[in-house]
């Protein structure tokens, strides 16, 4: 394409636009909503995944030992332990160390463990983290079978159903992601088949004098991108001053470990630009679509 012929279609894009009036405004404003429910979802799914994240990396086994085993014992199964595949983490907690922990997380009612302080009924143990939090339980049926083990905890019905419901939340948000994201491609699709309409007879006119489909197509596919682009100002705007307000206001939910926010930068940016791009390819899409069948002449 020449470059006097692209600027021209550049300049009957942005001419469109103008003289549209109110129906430019329709689509902006189509645009806008929508992509302000896709920014706002999109955010809030791809926080609730890191949440589901850090949940699943804190689970871990505690693999009991053997009150009988000998500190050579001992190290045997560590490193036998290490040498399983999928091993993150293994750490030496004493049986002292576990009364501690004990005492500790039991608050007030903890302080009758203090008793056995002198003659400690706890056995030494191992807590061993997966690379992949999903190897979980084959791991600690590896380690259930090896020898001066005693027992292996790490909350099977619980960490089954975590992952489980993990699973269907990361699916039905990309699932309702998916679902606004062609909810907006047939809003705006339809608000500017309503503008195109009413210039059916110029395009009729530009086809009988030989005009070539790319050469009608072009304007309006500048249209459409400058219409995306005008829709993704007020979300990207929402998502930015949104966003760094709940990142320097909810400070409160840094007493719990697992409920932590993507951090402002790079995240809001990232996000802004996939709105941009999805703003843009919607108004492309929709501009492309909804001219195709007065083409047709």
């Amino acid at each position: 394409m020449k470059f006097r012929t692209l600027t021209r279609h550049l300049r009957e894009g942005c001419k469109n636009i103008i003289r549209n009036g109110w129906m430019t405004i329709a689509s902006v404003g189509a645009v806008t909503t929508t992509l302000i429910l896709v920014a706002a979802f999109l955010a809030l799914v791809l926080n609730l995944n890191q949440m589901a994240n850090n949940i699943e990396n804190d689970v871990e086994i505690k693999v009991l030992i053997d009150q009988t085993a000998d500190e050579e014992q001992i190290t045997d199964l560590g490193d036998n332990i290490k040498a399983l595949s999928g091993i993150d983490t293994v750490q030496f907690s004493s049986k002292d160390d576990e009364l501690v922990g004990l005492i500790e997380s039991m608050g007030e009612e903890g302080e009758a463990w203090q008793l056995y302080e002198q003659d400690n009924p706890l056995s030494h143990a191992y807590a061993v983290k997966a690379q992949n939090p999903a190897d979980t339980e084959r791991i600690a049926k590896d380690i259930l079978g090896m020898d001066n083990v005693q027992d292996v905890n790490y909350g099977r019905d619980y960490v089954e159903g975590l992952f489980q419901f993990n699973d269907y939340a990361r699916t039905i948000g990309l699932a309702i992601i998916i679902g606004l994201v062609f909810t907006a491609i047939f809003l705006i699709s339809n608000t500017i088949k309503i503008t195109i309409m009413a210039r059916s007879r110029e395009i009729g006119i530009q086809k009988l004098v030989g005009a070539t489909n790319g050469f009608i197509r072009w304007p309006f596919f500048i249209e459409g991108m400058l219409l995306g682009i005008l829709g993704s100002l007020i979300p990207i705007g929402a998502i930015l001053g949104g966003y760094y307000y709940l990142v320097n206001n909810l400070g409160v939910l840094d007493n719990y470990s697992f409920v932590t926010l993507l951090p402002y930068n790079p995240f809001a940016w990232q996000l802004s630009l996939i709105i941009l791009a999805i703003g843009v390819l919607i108004g492309i899409w929709g501009s492309v679509m909804s001219v195709r069948k007065f083409l047709k002449v």
